[in-house]
């Protein structure tokens, strides 16, 4: 199998060196190819989600039958949030036997708990473009699977991160619930999908979901930090304001994968060492 990363940041970078690890030939894209933490071994590309004609360019050198991680996001542009997802696929679908695309637990809006069974119901502009490029990579001729992860953390990025930086805030008495995955997590389950046949659309989430207050507790006694302060929740990024439980385990299950860190706790501290 030969492999291509759409994006490879945060989350693609890892999937692309999980699949190098296992011997696998893997094609990655990024706007910036001299950056650091590209995985190493891999066939790196320049490209520009705004460059459609560069795009096809680099298609046409590529493979037939690659499996795809599509883990670009919605992209902010002169006139507001805009998805790249049908460039991408109208450049990319002739080369594409698969496409896994890794959206977002934002789909399902407000509802409070959602699993495999919970219809989407997107409620802002951005989550609105996360389901239409769902269903437009659902569409194409290739199989397809889309990943809806929790919140993502792991070495770097997280609230503890935030926490660390001073700039979290608790949204209210922090009552609200959060789910989570950490990245090495979701790095695995997204190599199982590109190496799978399965289809559907799937949360994902770790085991433990929890009261933000909770985690901010747990985070300011493992850094020896104060609790953040609160603000009123319509001030704050409706990620931080969210109020979600997520069942993860369905995909876990049709998968095969088990978790690395089903638990917050283990898993924060796992990133604070780097893992």
């Amino acid at each position: 199998m030969v492999f291509l990363v759409l994006g490879a940041g945060y989350t693609g970078a890892r999937v692309a060196a999980a699949l190098l690890a296992r011997g696998a030939t893997v094609h990655v894209t990024t706007r910036t190819p001299g950056r650091p933490g590209l995985p190493r071994g891999a066939v790196v590309h320049r490209a520009d989600a705004a460059d459609p004609a560069g795009l096809r360019a680099l298609a046409a050198r590529l493979p037939a039958g690659l499996r795809i991680l599509h883990s670009v996001p919605v992209l902010e542009g002169p006139a507001g949030p805009w998805d790249p997802t049908p460039v991408l696929l109208e450049a990319f679908g002739s080369r594409a036997a698969r496409v896994v695309y890794l959206s977002t637990t934002g789909v399902y809006g407000a509802q409070p708990a959602v699993d495999e069974t919970t219809p989407p119901a997107p409620d802002t502009e951005r989550t609105r473009l996360r389901l239409a490029a769902e269903r437009a990579v659902a569409a194409g001729p290739w199989s397809w699977m889309v990943l809806r992860p929790a919140a993502i953390y792991g070495p770097g990025r997280g609230v503890h991160e935030a926490m660390r930086a001073g700039r979290y805030r608790l949204a209210g008495a922090g009552d609200n619930f959060v789910s989570r995955i950490h990245v090495d997590d979701l790095a695995a389950l997204a190599v199982a999908a590109l190496e799978s046949e399965a289809g559907g659309a799937w949360p994902v989430a770790d085991a433990t979901p929890a009261r933000a207050r909770e985690v901010a507790a747990f985070c300011a006694g493992l850094l020896g930090l104060p609790m953040p302060p609160s603000a009123p929740p319509e001030a704050l990024h409706e990620t931080l304001r969210s109020d979600r439980r997520v069942d993860g385990a369905a995909v876990l299950r049709l998968l095969g994968v088990a978790l690395r860190h089903p638990d917050y706790r283990e898993g924060i501290r796992a990133a604070l060492h780097g893992g």
